[in-house]
């Protein structure tokens, strides 16, 4: 917590307006606009609930094909089977780690089948080749969703992550640069599909006085409450950013000599936020590593198992390459908390050159 958090939040309880919307909604959404350069944002309760939304408003139905990341978490996925569609995986590229516009261009050009829209994620904070994507996605007649739920604050070409596509998306999760302690939001320059999205965000309730309904809706819009939290965090957003990125170069530069140790790549222009420093090992065991630095109550986590991997999705079609793979089976997320200093991050290096072979 950032320090204004409860003070808005006391703002919130003293205007007696709790739920489901209020003046920090509003807030939230134009402090997203703001920083961003977005048109339109829309505050929901999740960054899965932001995908869903932008799937329904586009037309994604039953039976339609969506390309997405297979290097990411499941929640950049799970919306394209509540519409009753089939995920598409694209494997990734080594020099981003996201993405790889390479697979994506071959597939759309071969396909059989064209996919109504592409949900790309910005791993780990760090930005895919998103404008050779968006252009990709241009040219084939494909809707672009960006999946920045990781990447706020990450730019390419000094334009924001999420800003590319037709849509993109932010995660407020618990454990994200900037947390609202669950929340997302639906940002787009077409203000009628984000309009839209808010209809079908609060039930899809006609204008009438009585509840009356043409259509389906879901209970995704964000409370007043959490909303007051996200103002208050969005307050030190760039801070946020610039210490992530601080504690990366630290762990830089005291791996700095260790060529059993290779981290996620940067994009030429672009600046990703650094939400969590990811690694791979080319000989060690991640496993161990992991336990040793468990010894020192230390988490780790291994980097995503890739979506095509998943019994979930075993009859998916998926084009891939073996780079996820191989990123899957050598790879670490290590402590990256901004309540860190550099005596942490030397602690952890020192367990880490302990346990490599």
């Amino acid at each position: 917590m950032s320090g204004n958090e409860l003070k808005y939040i006391e703002k919130v309880f003293e205007s007696n307006y709790i739920a489901p919307l209020g003046e920090y909604v509003n807030k939230f959404e134009d402090s997203i606009k703001n920083y961003t350069g977005t048109k339109n944002a829309l505050a929901v309760t999740s960054g899965t609930a932001a995908i869903h939304l932008a799937l329904r408003v586009l037309g994604i139905d039953k039976g339609d094909d969506v390309l997405a990341s297979t290097f990411t978490f499941i929640g950049s996925v799970n919306a394209i089977l509540y519409q009753g569609a089939n995920p598409v995986f694209i494997d990734s590229d080594k020099e981003s780690w996201n993405l790889s516009p390479k697979l994506l261009n071959k597939y759309l050009c071969e396909c059989d089948k064209k996919p109504k829209a592409l949900i790309v994620t910005h791993l780990y904070g760090q930005c895919a080749d998103i404008e050779k994507i968006a252009n990709i996605c241009n040219l084939h007649g494909v809707y672009l969703i960006e999946d920045a739920a990781e990447s706020l604050g990450a730019t390419y070409n000094g334009r924001h992550t999420g800003t590319f596509g037709d849509f993109g998306i932010y995660s407020f999760n618990g454990n994200k640069i900037l947390t609202t302690s669950g929340g997302g939001m639906l940002v787009s320059p077409n203000k009628d599909w984000i309009d839209k999205a808010k209809f079908y965000s609060t039930q899809a309730k006609e204008p009438f006085i009585h509840y009356e309904h043409e259509e389906y809706g879901y209970n995704y819009r964000m409370s007043n409450v959490l909303a007051a939290i996200g103002v208050g965090q969005m307050e030190v957003i760039e801070e946020r950013v610039q210490k992530k990125r601080e504690i990366f170069k630290w762990y830089k530069e005291f791996l700095k000599n260790c060529d059993e140790v290779e981290f996620m790549p940067e994009l030429d222009n672009s600046r990703g936020n650094r939400w969590l420093t990811a690694m791979i090992f080319k000989k060690s065991d991640y496993n161990e590593i992991m336990k040793a630095l468990e010894q020192v109550n230390v988490e780790s986590r291994p980097l995503w198992k890739p979506m095509h991997m998943q019994k979930l999705f075993k009859n998916n079609k998926a084009i891939v390459d073996g780079t996820s793979e191989e990123l899957f089976k050598k790879g670490l997320c290590v402590a990256s908390s901004t309540t860190m200093n550099k005596g942490d991050v030397q602690m952890i290096c020192d367990v880490i050159k302990d346990n490599l072979i």
